[in-house]
Formats: structure tokens, C-alpha cells, sequence
């Protein structure tokens, strides 16, 4: 196994968590390299991620891969007090169920790295839906269908799913992208719950995937302080600005 670890912000390995946030992030993004510690503001992208989720009150722990181009993340995990494992580049359900290892808990809280507006209270949102449904096979999120726009996305799900999808699909496709399996429902026994909102704002893109995204997050903090805003004030600037929105409307989402 090649996962190195940190423990920090309270968590400690081998003590059992009810819920941990682990944020995929890497610094070879194909349209984009090194997004995630581009400046934003007077921080960077990953800074304020980061930032965002601490206020959610949960553990956090960095799932990102043993390349040299990402040994800038030990100092970002270190700075922030957020754990950090580092693992496969390709198979990124090892590299969750590395993180898991070293951070036991009882819910995996996806999120990835490129959101720097993620909004805590949506995840929190998610969490209580598990004390309704708090059976093993739940899956949690705000994606299907979307009604947010992109870069508040999470997935919510229990850890021993990482070990069912790891034992059962030899998929390269489940091993990269860890959850169609389950949103697939691949092994019949998925209970599906979706968070959604009462109008569609699925069109905008809050998230950093090409240089339009960038530059319109850019605008979005320097204009409006973006990052102390929650999805509703966000939502409602989008509404009001079509010529923002406009930005990168034309950018395909890379398939999942």
C-alpha cells in the first residue's frame, strides 16, 4: 500500500469516525494543471476549498496520489490540519479505501477538490438524511438529477462500499471514478436518495475544470467575496448576471 498519512485536526488513526470528508485532488488535471493551487482572491482554489469544508465541523482528509507534482499538498494538508493520504493516480477507489485505513469511519462524504465555493450546510443537509437512512447500501446526493450548479457537489455513502465495489467490479472505470457503481446501482441493492432544490440551476458551473471556469471564479471572488457566500446568494448572482454565466456556458463536462 502506498498511502502515507498525516493526522491532524483531530483525527487520529484507528479511532472510528461516524463521517469523513475525503476531497480527490491531484495536480496533473488534464485540462487544467495545477488548478487547484492557482490563486483565487488572496488564496488559492484548494485554500478555499478547504476553508469551506472546515466550516461544515467534520474530519477531512485529502486523497491524492504519490507524484511529485503533488507533494505540494503535504504542506497544503499540513497548513490547513486536514489528514492526507497519498496512493494510485488511476485507481482512485484504492487510493479512498487507503484513506479509510488510516481514518476509519462510518461515512465517506465525497467532494473533489476543484469547488472552491462548495457550500458546508448542502453537506451537512446530506448527513442528516443518514439517521433516516441509515442502512449500509444509501447512497446521498445532490447530482441525480442536478438541480445545483456544478461545484457544490457531494456524494455520501458508507465506507464499506469502497471494499463491496473493490471485491466485486474489475472495471477499470469503477477503480477511476469510485461511485457509478453505486449510483448505477450495480449491485441491485442501492437505496438512491437525491437533495434538490425547487428550480434547476444545474446549467451554471461554480466548479474549476478549463481557464473560462477559472476566470469566471475569479470575477465571482473579487466582485462578490464568492467564498463567504452560500449557494443561494451564488445562485441568485448567476441569476442576475447572465453575462457571467455566459462565461463558460459553451464547456462540456467531462464524463464520469
Amino acid at each position: 500500500m502506498h498511502a502515507m498519512g498525516q493526522s491532524q485536526m483531530g483525527i487520529q488513526k484507528k479511532y472510528r469516525m461516524s463521517a469523513l470528508i475525503i476531497t480527490q485532488c491531484r495536480m496533473t488535471s488534464s485540462r487544467l494543471p495545477g488548478k487547484i493551487l492557482l490563486p483565487l482572491g488572496e488564496e488559492t482554489v484548494l485554500d478555499l476549498h478547504l476553508r469551506r469544508l472546515k466550516q461544515s465541523g467534520l474530519p477531512i482528509a485529502i486523497a491524492t496520489t504519490t507524484n511529485a507534482e503533488d507533494d505540494a499538498l503535504m504542506e497544503m494538508a499540513s497548513k490547513h490540519g486536514v489528514g492526507i493520504v497519498r496512493g494510485s493516480e488511476n485507481d482512485v477507489l484504492q487510493r479512498f479505501i487507503d484513506t479509510c485505513e488510516l481514518y476509519p469511519c462510518d461515512w465517506v462524504i465525497r467532494v473533489t477538490s476543484d469547488c472552491p465555493f462548495i457550500d458546508p450546510q448542502l453537506i451537512l443537509r446530506g448527513l442528516e438524511k443518514t439517521k433516516e437512512f441509515s442502512a449500509a447500501h444509501t447512497y446521498i446526493s445532490n447530482c441525480f438529477p442536478r438541480t445545483y450548479a456544478r461545484g457544490f457537489d457531494f456524494e455520501l455513502f458508507h465506507s464499506s462500499q469502497l471494499y463491496e465495489i473493490a471485491a466485486t467490479s474489475e472495471d477499470p472505470y469503477d477503480h477511476e471514478h469510485v461511485t457509478p457503481y453505486l449510483w448505477k446501482n450495480k449491485n441491485g441493492r442501492m437505496q438512491l436518495i437525491n437533495i434538490s432544490e425547487a428550480t434547476d440551476n444545474s446549467q451554471w458551473r461554480l466548479c474549476i475544470d478549463t481557464r473560462e471556469d477559472y476566470e469566471l471564479c475569479c470575477i465571482l471572488e473579487q466582485r462578490f467575496q464568492a467564498s463567504k457566500l452560500g449557494f443561494l446568494a451564488l445562485h441568485e448572482i448567476m441569476r442576475e448576471h447572465p453575462e457571467l454565466a455566459m462565461m463558460n456556458a459553451h464547456i462540456e463536462q467531462k464524463k464520469n
